[in-house]
């Protein structure tokens, strides 16, 4: 399927994952996990960044082919996610940037409202807004008409691994929405990221999923299996669901 691309404000990805990179053991764990789940793609805190170029910086174990995602995660208002997003750019690094305003600490749900007034003026001053967004129909809908090419609806909290919780909310936003939809937060395993796919989603956004297992490498490997064959099933169109048994044998020809 190397012709099944995907395309956001003009540039054509054919990898479907996108990695976060926070909570690895290492920068080497890092580096082998980026490797094993083919992204194209990945998300960088600016919080983990070394800007005083004395220490170990995350950045030497990202390949400078890939696509850097710079995001404002622990901004809790408007104000503090539009400076890190022009940090970010200063740095060089904001060609995308991933948008979170958090609402509350404890379920790190995001702040629809002030998602939305962030996004607009970060658009104003020229950024590509991906935002993180509760899977709410309106609050996608208001993101894209801020000027946003896509949006991350979340599956479930941050970091929970709960998988996807409210599939059809998700569905409504993929038939309706017209623009790309990033599935963001709660996977856990390769199923759930299969269950995104098969939805319809263009692309699933992970971290913790895949820092957080027994075996990080191996697990990004199955996480990009799991995209890999929700495409393919969304592709391939499920069969419809059915009350009753429907026999798969031939019925003519039985012994009576």
């Amino acid at each position: 399927m190397t012709d099944d691309t995907w395309t956001l404000a003009g540039r054509t990805f054919h990898s479907r994952i996108i990695i976060g990179t926070g909570k690895f053991a290492s920068f080497d764990e890092t580096r082998a996990a980026i490797a094993a789940s083919r992204a194209e793609m990945v998300t960088v805190a600016l919080r983990r960044v070394d800007l005083s170029g004395r220490g170990p910086n995350l950045l030497d174990a990202i390949d400078r082919s890939l696509v850097l995602l710079p995001n404002t995660a622990g901004c809790y208002t408007v104000d503090d996610a539009v400076r890190t997003c022009h940090l970010a750019r200063e740095l060089g690094m904001a060609e995308f940037v991933k948008l979170e305003v958090i609402g509350d600490p404890k379920t790190l749900f995001p702040d629809n409202a002030a998602t939305v007034e962030a996004a607009r003026v970060l658009v104003a001053d020229g950024f590509t807004v991906l935002p993180y967004c509760g899977d709410d129909l309106v609050t996608c809908k208001r993101l894209i008409d801020a000027g946003c090419p896509a949006v991350m609806p979340l599956a479930a909290p941050i970091g929970s691994g709960l998988g996807i919780r409210n599939p059809h909310n998700l569905k409504i936003i993929i038939d309706e929405l017209g623009a790309p939809v990033i599935v963001d937060a709660g996977v856990g395993t390769a199923s759930d990221a299969a269950v995104a796919m098969e939805l319809g989603a263009t692309a699933v956004l992970m971290n913790t999923g895949i820092a957080a297992a027994q075996r990080p490498v191996l697990m990004a490997e199955a996480m990009r299996l799991g995209v890999e064959a929700g495409r393919k099933a969304f592709l391939a169109g499920r069969m419809a669901m059915k009350a009753y048994a429907n026999a798969s044998s031939p019925t003519v020809g039985l012994i009576e």
